[in-house]
């Protein structure tokens, strides 16, 4: 970069190596097909599983309705308990679920979520 008379001839190089080439990304369905680029959980255990082993993913889909059983908010409730225990303070995702009321749930949390931390 310098020449030799210390003066700068060339412009330096920066190498970012925080950012993954390759995200994890998870999208929580029963139902649909699973985007391309995505890993998938179609319930709770799932979700549970797939965070307990991987970490939190660099992005999250969320469904609401997820068959029997719990929901898609009851996950949205699993990973801020994680996020909190393991000192994480965003979580980004977004919410395709077409029950409104249980969108606007889950959204409501982790966008709340991720405004206090």
């Amino acid at each position: 970069m310098l020449n030799e008379h210390y003066q700068l001839v060339n412009q330096p190089f920066f190498f970012d190596f925080s950012k993954n080439p390759y995200p994890k990304r998870l999208y929580l369905d029963d139902v649909r097909p699973t985007p391309e680029g995505f890993e998938r959980a179609y319930d709770f255990e799932e979700f549970v599983n797939y965070i307990s082993q991987n970490g939190l993913p660099d992005f999250i889909s969320f469904d609401h309705d997820l068959g029997e059983g719990k929901t898609g908010l009851d996950c949205a409730k699993f990973l801020v308990e994680y996020c909190l225990d393991n000192q994480i303070h965003k979580i980004n995702f977004q919410v395709h679920s077409q029950d409104p009321v249980g969108k606007e749930n889950i959204e409501f949390l982790l966008k709340n979520f991720n405004k206090h931390n």
